[in-house]
């Protein structure tokens, strides 16, 4: 497909569904083993040290509209269940509203569920950048680190307008007003395998899948097999080996659900619950969080990791940094 990596390298990917994996009920965390003694390996890309590191480099990877059911214990994302197992899922996480774009939003800039970009989140549905459909606020995006968006499919630097596959309303960075230099950090899918060749990842970077390899319009296995051809050249390059990189793989929001509803906080509606895998060399593989987390925590944990100020509503939510051992 247009904009795919090639394989740097390639991991064990064994086709399992996990079985048992809790729901929103749960609150311990638990490892399937030990922590890897610091120096070791173990089999797949998590556990490789006890102790975490200073982490330079935080990705996200953003799927689309499958809730936690639709995806863990399913084979048709063996590959997602397969990181799922041998990294660190939390089982009781949240997306923000519906639909997709206040959770972008409020996602990378902490903005309040009822208010997005000083407009009624009830009116800022799914809209392209126009002269009202604009965040004027500060954002992960230039919080004083280095970042970048990855979009695929994106024809042109910081496009703004849907074309093809490429839908504007899952790059949020081109929502920003405020926001310097968006056509030279918002770039297509293909300049990541430039920047993990040249070791030259920035401290943030916002992966973004096309409309069939995010889940949108394609299958559930589309989705799990683009991250089986992609994944691996972002964990076989210097920045993730080098033991300085954590990697958040979450949806956008659950299947189902209505519009602007309030999912933060609602731990009864599945449409409101999405898995989210975590993936880091101190990350102990199998471990398993059912703490609450929401996609404020998200940004709140990236932020604690790169040494960055909590946005808005980041500040008061809980960080996934003690459940994962990142």
């Amino acid at each position: 497909m247009r904009g795919r990596l090639r394989l740097l390298v390639a991991i064990a990917a064994p086709s399992i569904a996990l079985a048992g994996v809790g729901g929103c009920t749960a609150n311990t965390t638990t490892a399937a083993q030990g922590p890897t003694p610091s120096g070791t390996h173990g089999p797949g890309p998590c556990g490789k040290v006890a102790t975490a590191p200073t982490y330079k480099h935080v990705i996200w990877i953003w799927m689309e509209n499958h809730s936690y059911r639709d995806i863990i214990g399913n084979s048709q994302a063996s590959y997602i269940n397969s990181l799922a197992s041998e990294c660190g899922l939390a089982t009781n996480y949240h997306n923000v509203s519906h639909p997709s774009l206040p959770n972008y939003i409020a996602a990378t800039s902490g903005l309040a569920k009822s208010v997005i970009g000083g407009i009624p989140l009830t009116a800022y549905l799914d809209c392209s950048p126009s002269i009202t459909c604009k965040a004027a606020a500060t954002s992960i995006f230039g919080q004083g680190e280095s970042w970048k968006s990855y979009a695929e499919s994106m024809p042109s630097t910081c496009d703004k307008s849907n074309s093809g596959e490429y839908a504007v309303r899952h790059n949020p960075a081109v929502y920003y007003t405020s926001l310097a230099r968006c056509s030279t950090f918002d770039v297509p899918y293909s300049q990541l395998a430039t920047d993990l060749a040249g070791n030259k990842l920035p401290a943030f970077s916002f992966v973004t899948p096309n409309l069939i390899d995010d889940m949108h319009d394609g299958t559930i296995a589309q989705g799990s097999e683009w991250l089986r051809a992609n994944l691996p050249a972002i964990l076989g390059s210097p920045a993730y080996t080098s033991g300085t990189t954590a990697i958040f793989i979450t949806w956008d929001e659950g299947s189902g659900g209505s519009t602007a509803e309030s999912c933060y906080n609602n731990t009864s509606d599945e449409s409101c619950h999405v898995p989210t895998i975590v993936i880091s060399p101190s990350t102990r593989a199998g471990t398993t969080s059912g703490s609450f987390f929401n996609h404020y925590g998200l940004l709140a944990t990236t932020e604690q990791l790169l040494g960055l100020p909590r946005l808005r509503q980041a500040a008061s939510a809980a960080t996934m940094k003690s459940a994962f051992n990142l």
